[in-house]
Formats: C-alpha cells, structure tokens, sequence
C-alpha cells in the first residue's frame, strides 16, 4: 500500500531533513535523529497537520537540540564525576582522620561483640555479606522473626553509638 500522509510527506522530504539537519551542525548524527523523528511522528494519533513539511523540519531541529542539550549534560555530568574523584584523591585523610576512624571501627568492633556472638553474626551475614534473611535463619538455626528482631536490636544500638561518637 503505497505511503500516504505525513509518511508521505516525511518520505518524499527525508534527504532534505538528512541535509538540514548536517548544515545546522548534527554532523553523522542527522541520520539517527531523522530515524527518530519518524519513529516519533508516527506514533502521533492526533489531528491533521497543517503543514507538515515546516512540522517535520521544526520536529527534527528539536530532536537535534534535544541531543546536543543531553550530549552537554552528560559531558558536565562526567566532568563533576571526574573532577569530585580527583578531588578526593588529592584529599587523602590525614593522620587524626585515620586514628579517629580506627577508634570508631574499634567501637562499633566492641559494640558488635557486646551484644553477642549470634547478633553480630546475623548483622554480619545479613548487612555485610548480603545473605537473605531466610538463609541465615536456616543456618542459625533460628526463625525469621528471630533474625529481624536481632537485626532491629543491633541497628539500635549503631544509632545509639552514632549519636555518642558525633
């Protein structure tokens, strides 16, 4: 069935979108974004276009734009990323931020091990290792609700200790 419409319109005017598209500076691009741009435009459901021909070249400059304003946020994005990564490696912890986390890991050591061998065990397995709740009941020899009573008990007492050492 031959093509009608807009199709008709968009197939009859795809090289000269391909063209416009290169002048104003998409480059190998403008294939991609006129891809798009019919992708786009027919899954319109809407009414009649007036004319249809100014509707596709000013669709397929604001695909373009579109791609430039996300190409430029991703570049910015990237460059926040890399610069806050070197940042932080310039930033190396001095000696008092080394001893003080060495305290606090000592505390949070000693906090773990007051509260006894089987919490701290499930705490272990479950927040550090990332082993399901179900399976370390199994291998406790324990219930579910046992597991999520002591990882509720052991996430108190961390709070608690957070808000003593700040």
């Amino acid at each position: 069935m031959p093509p009608t419409g807009l199709e008709q319109v968009y197939l009859a005017n795809r090289e000269r979108l391909v063209r416009f598209l290169r002048a104003r500076g998409a480059g190998h691009a403008a294939e991609d974004i006129v891809h798009d741009l019919w992708i786009n435009v027919s899954a319109r459901n809407d009414g009649p276009i007036a004319n249809p021909t100014a509707y596709l070249f000013r669709a397929a400059d604001l695909l373009m734009i579109d791609r430039y304003r996300s190409r430029k946020q991703s570049e910015r994005r990237d460059q926040s990323w890399e610069d806050n990564r070197q940042h932080a490696h310039r930033q190396a912890p001095g000696p008092d931020r080394e001893v003080s986390a060495r305290q606090e890991t000592a505390r949070v050591a000693q906090l773990l091990l007051s509260l006894g061998e089987r919490k701290s065990g499930i705490f272990r397995r479950v927040r550090i290792d990332g082993v399901p709740q179900r399976q370390v009941a199994a291998e406790f020899d324990v219930s579910l609700s046992t597991v999520e009573s002591d990882l509720r008990e052991v996430a108190r007492a961390l709070v608690k200790l957070k808000e003593e050492i700040r």
